[in-house]
C-alpha cells in the first residue's frame, strides 16, 4: 500500500501531514541561541520564521515536567515539600495559566501602543524565554545532592540567575517582538503585569457574584420544597 493510500485511510489531520520535522529540531535548537543572543535571536525568531509554535509548546511541556522533577527529587534541605498536598496538575496550572495572561495582556496593551507582535509570537516568546531556566533548573537537582547545607548558597545564587536570566530574555523578546525601544518594553511588560491582576480581580468578583446568586437560588429552592413537600 502506497503512503498516499495510508495517509488517506488513517485521515491524519492537515497540521501533522504539513509537520515539518526538521524546522521543528532546527527551531527547537533555536532556543539556545536565542539565549546567549537575544537580541538577534528574538529577532530571527518571530520574523526570520526560525521559531515554531510547535518548539514553544515543547518547551512549556519540558518546564512543567523539569518544575515538578525539581519539587519531587531536590534535596530536603533545600526543597521539603508535603507529598500529601502535592499536584502535579496544580504545578501546571501554575505555569501555564501565568503565560496565557502574560500573552493576553501584554498583546491586548501593545495593540494600543503600536505593537507589532501577535498573541502567538508573545506566547513563542515568552516559551523560549524559559531555557535558561529549564536548564539552570534541571542542573540544580543533582547538584542539590552534592553540596551541603552550609554551601547552599551556591543554589540559592543560581536559581536567582535563572529568574533574572528569564526576566532579561522576556524583555528582549517583548522589544523585538513589538519593534520597541528598551524602556518602551519595560513599560508594557510592567503595564501587562497590572492588567493580570485586574484581570484575577474581575475574575474573582465574577466568580463570587455567579457562587453567591447559586448559593441564593439553592437556598431559595431548599426553603420552597420544604415549605410544600416538608
Amino acid at each position: 500500500m502506497s503512503p498516499t493510500n495510508v495517509e488517506k485511510r488513517i485521515k491524519l489531520p492537515a497540521s501533522l501531514r504539513n509537520f515539518d520535522v526538521d524546522h521543528y529540531l532546527k527551531s527547537l535548537k533555536f532556543s539556545l541561541y536565542t539565549m546567549r543572543r537575544p537580541l538577534d535571536g528574538f529577532w530571527d525568531l518571530i520574523h526570520e520564521g526560525r521559531g515554531s509554535l510547535a518548539a514553544a509548546h515543547t518547551l512549556v511541556a519540558i518546564m512543567i515536567i523539569v518544575e515538578i522533577l525539581r519539587l519531587v527529587l531536590t534535596n530536603f534541605q533545600f526543597i521539603n515539600i508535603n507529598m500529601e498536598t502535592f499536584s502535579a496538575w496544580l504545578i501546571m496550572g501554575q505555569i501555564l495559566l501565568p503565560m496565557l495572561l502574560w500573552s493576553l495582556a501584554n498583546w491586548s496593551l501593545t495593540t494600543l501602543f503600536e505593537g507589532k507582535g501577535k498573541i502567538s509570537h508573545i506566547y513563542m516568546g515568552t516559551a523560549y524565554a524559559l531555557t535558561p531556566m529549564i536548564i539552570i533548573n534541571a542542573v540544580l537537582i543533582p547538584i542539590s545532592h552534592i553540596i551541603t547545607f552550609e554551601e547552599g548558597a551556591l543554589y540559592w545564587v543560581f536559581t536567582g540567575l535563572a529568574v533574572i536570566w528569564f526576566v532579561l530574555l522576556l524583555l528582549c523578546a517583548m522589544k523585538e517582538i513589538h519593534d520597541y525601544t528598551f524602556g518602551k518594553a519595560i513599560i508594557t511588560s510592567l503595564a501587562s503585569i497590572l492588567a493580570i491582576g485586574i484581570m484575577i480581580f474581575i475574575f474573582i468578583m465574577f466568580f463570587a457574584v455567579v457562587s453567591g446568586g447559586i448559593a441564593y437560588f439553592y437556598s431559595i429552592g431548599q426553603e420552597l420544597a420544604f415549605r410544600f413537600l416538608g
